[in-house]
C-alpha cells in the first residue's frame, strides 16, 4: 500500500495551487488515474480532486460550443447541439468505453488519458513512457494494438481517445489556466509526438489545468460521420478509427476535415489529404486518394501492418457516410 496525500479542491484557484506542486496528479472522473495508481504505474505524492469544481458547463453560441472540462462524456454525447452540429463528436463518445464509463468520465481526463499500450501498463517489462531509458519493448514484441503514424525508435505506442480524433477533425481549441495566467492551445498541438522523449506527453506547462474545450460550428462539422473498427463491437479500443468531416455542394467537395485515430501516436491528420479532397467530386476516387496521402507515412511492426490496408478502407468508408449526410 502506498501513501499519498488527498485533497479535494472547493474552488479553482485552490486547485491551481495544490496542481502546482511536484508530484501531484489531479483527479476528476478517475477513470484512467486510478487504474493506473492501482497497478502503481503512477505513483504521485498527492492527489488533487477537481470534481466539485463548476466548470461542468456545456454552453452554445453562435459560433460553436464550449464544453467544460468536467462535463461527462455522456453529456457532451446527448446534447442536442453536438448531435445537430457536431454529430462526428457524439458517434466518437458513444464509439468508446462503457455507458458505465462514459457517465462519470469527463472532457479533460479523456483529453489527456494515457496510453494503453500493454507494456507500459506492465511493470515487468522496460518502457520509456513510463521510465525513460529504458528501452521500448513493443519494438520488436506484440505490436497488433500499437501505432504505425508518428512513431520513433522510443515509442510506438498507440493514442487511445476516440474522443480525441473528432476534436481533431473537428479543429477544437484547449482553453487552459495556469501559474502565468490562460491560453488557448490548438487541440493538434496538445499532444506530443514521442520522438526521443515520449515521457512528455501533453504541452500542458507545469501546474496547468484545462478549464474547457471549444468546438467550432462548420458546415464540414454539421455533415461528419465517424467509423470506429475493433475488434468486437463495445468496450474495445480502436484498431483503426477515422472521423470525417466534409462540406459537399452540388456533388463537388468544398471542404475536408479528416483524423485517424487507432494508428497514431496522437490523433493523426495530414493536412496535405484534406486539401486533396478540395474541388473533387464526392466518389471512391477521390476518397482512395485523400486515404493513400494520410497513411503514406506509415512505420510498421510485424503484428500492425495490416493497419495500412485497413486504415485506408476506413477513410473511405467515412468519407462516404459524410459524404451521404451532405
Amino acid at each position: 500500500m502506498r501513501l499519498f496525500a488527498f485533497e479535494r479542491a472547493a474552488r479553482l484557484d485552490d486547485a491551481l495551487r495544490s496542481a502546482s506542486q511536484p508530484d501531484t496528479a489531479v483527479l476528476a472522473g478517475g477513470t484512467s488515474l486510478v487504474d493506473l495508481m492501482k497497478i502503481e504505474v503512477l505513483n504521485p505524492a498527492r492527489v488533487v480532486d477537481i470534481a466539485r469544481l463548476d466548470l461542468a458547463r456545456i454552453e452554445s453560441g453562435p459560433d460553436g460550443l464550449r464544453l467544460g472540462a468536467l462535463a461527462t462524456n455522456t453529456a457532451v454525447a446527448e446534447h442536442a447541439g453536438v448531435k445537430k452540429r457536431l454529430p462526428v463528436l457524439a458517434e466518437a463518445i458513444l464509439a468508446g468505453a462503457s455507458p458505465q464509463l462514459r457517465n462519470v468520465a469527463t472532457v479533460g481526463g479523456n483529453l489527456l488519458q494515457r496510453t494503453r499500450c500493454a507494456y507500459y501498463r506492465d511493470l515487468a517489462t522496460p518502457c520509456n513512457k513510463r521510465e525513460p531509458g529504458s528501452g521500448c519493448s513493443a519494438i520488436g514484441g506484440w505490436t497488433r494494438m500499437h501505432a504505425i503514424l508518428g512513431t520513433s525508435d522510443a515509442c510506438i505506442a498507440a493514442h487511445p481517445s476516440d474522443m480525441c480524433v473528432a476534436l481533431a477533425a473537428l479543429e477544437a481549441m484547449v482553453h487552459v489556466r495556469g501559474p502565468n495566467g490562460e491560453r488557448d492551445i490548438p487541440i493538434a498541438d496538445l499532444h506530443l509526438l514521442p520522438e526521443t522523449h515520449p515521457e512528455r506527453e501533453f504541452s500542458l506547462a507545469p501546474g496547468e489545468l484545462i478549464t474547457s474545450v471549444f468546438v467550432p460550428f462548420s458546415a464540414q462539422g454539421a455533415r461528419s460521420r465517424y467509423v470506429k473498427v475493433r475488434d468486437r463491437a463495445s468496450y474495445a479500443f480502436a484498431l483503426v478509427s477515422c472521423a470525417a468531416a466534409v462540406d459537399v455542394q452540388g456533388g463537388e467537395i468544398r471542404a475536408a476535415r479528416l483524423a485517424l485515430g487507432g494508428v497514431g501516436t496522437k490523433p493523426w491528420r495530414v493536412p496535405e489529404a484534406e486539401q486533396a479532397l478540395v474541388g473533387k467530386p464526392a466518389q471512391r476516387a477521390s476518397f482512395q486518394r485523400a486515404a493513400d496521402l494520410l497513411l503514406a507515412g506509415a512505420r510498421t511492426q510485424k503484428d500492425n501492418a495490416f493497419k495500412v490496408e485497413l486504415g485506408k478502407r476506413t477513410v473511405v468508408r467515412a468519407l462516404s457516410l459524410a459524404s451521404e449526410a451532405s
